[in-house]
């Protein structure tokens, strides 16, 4: 499109010239005269433009894999024996006319473009009128059986752009009854039920943990750790800093001083003290850990709240956490940031962030380092803004010290046949990259999490070195690896229409899922996806997974829930577990009622 008005753009200029110039002439009732070099110049320009309209009909037959088609997305019967012999078609008239207007440009003769344009408009015209009386009078009588090899096609390709073609099916009976055997076998599921949700529990942390008006927790992260020899559920909020709620905003305060968060909270998700509140197995200031949990160096000096440069190892003491008896003062001696220590690095950083205190301060000494690019949001799109990410990073302690954890995808809008769902259209998504950010240090390391990703594979090879096979992060972060929320959440929305594999049942819409609204009340919205620890059906060992359950659409009994697998060689596994239609198992709505009408509950 863009070399097509190029091409126009210059034919309506170089007319203008012509005919200002006395080169081109025009009377009513007559033929336009031109002299030969204008007569050639613009045929020739024609001749282009009628090039480039071919060479667009053919790249159209490839717009069609991308692009919805009545009841599916990619071409159908219309298009693929309609539509798209139409446009090689059209792109064979535009040849030919591209050749007229060549003829045009080199004899005196005056009727090869008229006679190309009333060819392109024959072929235009005719084309798109076949295919749409093909579709009224061949397909829409005979719909389904038309459009089923179709169908298929678009179911095929939308499981494998949202890598849901590996889906492992368990059907369940929905026969057996719960009994204290079931409880006691599976203890490691039952200790693991959360207890606190989210919102509830940060708005505890806040009030329990904050402690000083400049520590706040942006949000609370699902994990689990080996905790006394079991695997536990726990839910945990980094103390992040935010300077902004600093008694005193002095340049000082605000860069030399408060420079960093400390430490976090952590607990188990299933336990609550007589007074109903949080059990903490991390928490307090200075940090208070369990033997299991020991954390050697607490500062944050990269996080989810730290937008603002910061200068360390000057003159000014740090501050590191509160203290009845006196505040406690550290010196940064991590790898992070540049050297400031001259006075042309002084002046640049000075005119980079707008602050003329750099060059003026005392403070700053030939060690000072600058601390920026903080945020860790901020980092990795700066590294790496080929990349999408997951809207959760989550903190991790492992060898006694805080990393965060940020999952990255890969995606594109432009696979052939697959139906788009979630942001921005896009039809193909995979968690191919795992990032990992020291929270002291901020250094960044990428991981390759899908090495036969194609999209991953080829940014391997542009930026050499920059990617590491996953099989290199250490054990004791890659124990923490999760499967993310967001593509998990994306899977689930296609899943509930594509898990329909015949195209009878999927063109009639017969077996069409839909995740569950508990509330009705009108703020809830569907249920989000859940992290919890559990024993599948047919394992041996508990496991940390993420699931979601479906109801059939416009109904309320359970039909389904999907689990994607976090441990191990398990990593990255989606398991269905479906449950018979023919009989009624209750739902969450239905099971949130009973609790509900129960009295004694």
């Amino acid at each position: 499109l863009l070399a097509q008005g190029l091409v126009l753009l210059a034919g309506f200029a170089v007319g203008a010239i012509y005919f200002l110039s006395g080169s081109l002439t025009s009377r009513f009732g007559a033929m336009p005269f031109m002299t030969p070099g204008a007569r050639r110049h613009l045929s020739l320009l024609a001749a282009l433009f009628l090039l480039l309209l071919a060479f667009g009909a053919w790249l159209s037959q490839a717009e069609r894999l991308v692009q919805p088609s009545g009841v599916i997305y990619g071409p159908g019967y219309a298009d693929v024996n309609g539509r798209m012999p139409a446009a090689l078609i059209l792109a064979a008239v535009c040849v030919i006319g591209s050749a007229l207007a060549a003829l045009q440009a080199l004899t005196p003769r005056n009727w090869p473009i008229p006679l190309a344009a009333v060819l392109y408009l024959v072929a235009a015209v005719g084309g798109e009128a076949y295919s749409s009386l093909l579709q009224r009078f061949v397909v829409t009588p005979n719909e389904q059986t038309r459009e089923s090899p179709f169908i298929q096609h678009n179911i095929d390709a939308t499981r494998r752009a949202f890598g849901l073609d590996n889906v492992e099916a368990q059907e369940l009976t929905g026969d057996a009854l719960l009994t204290r055997a079931d409880v006691e076998r599976n203890a490691a599921t039952t200790e693991n039920v959360r207890l606190w949700d989210h919102q509830p529990l940060l708005d505890t942390f806040g009030q329990l943990q904050v402690i000083r008006t400049y520590y706040d927790f942006v949000s609370v992260d699902n994990d689990r750790y080996r905790i006394g020899g079991a695997l536990r559920q726990i839910m945990l909020s980094p103390r992040e800093l935010d300077t902004t709620n600093l008694p005193s905003r002095t340049w000082i305060n605000d860069r030399l001083t408060y420079t960093h968060g400390y430490g976090l909270t952590l607990g188990p998700v299933n336990q609550v003290t007589s007074e109903g509140l949080p059990v903490l197995y991390v928490g307090n200031l200075p940090l208070e850990t369990t033997p299991d949990l020991s954390i050697e160096e607490p500062s944050l000096y990269f996080g989810e709240m730290l937008n603002d440069y910061v200068i360390v190892r000057t003159a000014t003491r740090e501050f590191h956490y509160p203290r009845s008896e006196g505040d406690v003062y550290t010196q940064y001696d991590g790898r992070g940031g540049l050297s400031i220590g001259s006075f042309w690095r002084k002046l640049l950083f000075a005119l980079r962030f707008g602050a003329y205190e750099m060059l003026l301060s005392t403070e700053l000494g030939s060690e000072s380092r600058i601390l920026f690019l903080r945020n860790i949001r901020e980092r990795v799109q700066k590294l790496a803004p080929f990349l999408a990410f997951d809207r959760d990073p989550y903190l991790v302690v492992a060898d006694g010290r805080l990393y965060w954890m940020y999952d990255a995808y890969t995606t594109s809008n432009r696979y052939p046949y697959s139906t788009p769902s979630g942001p921005g259209g896009l039809n193909y998504i995979r968690n191919s990259v795992k990032v990992v950010i020291d929270a002291y240090h901020g250094t960044t390391t990428f991981y390759m999490a899908d090495s036969v990703d194609p999209i991953a594979a080829s940014y391997a090879r542009i930026f050499p070195g920059m990617f590491l096979p996953l099989a290199e992060m250490p054990p004791s972060l890659r124990e923490h690896v999760r499967y993310p929320e967001d593509i998990f959440a994306i899977q689930s929305a296609v899943f509930a229409t594509y898990h329909m594999t015949e195209p009878a049942i999927f063109y009639n819409r017969e077996d069409q899922w839909e995740v569950p609204i508990i509330d009705d009340t009108g703020d809830a919205g569907p249920m989000q996806p859940y992290y919890t620890i559990m024993q599948l059906p047919g394992e041996t060992e508990p496991e940390f997974i993420q699931m979601l359950p479906f109801t059939p659409r416009s109904r309320d009994n359970l039909a389904a829930w999907l689990a994607a697998r976090s441990d191990g060689e398990h990593y990255g596994t989606l398991r269905v577990f479906q449950f018979p239609k023919q009989k009624v198992i209750f739902g969450p709505r239905q099971v949130v009622a009973r609790i509900s009408q129960d009295q004694t509950i």
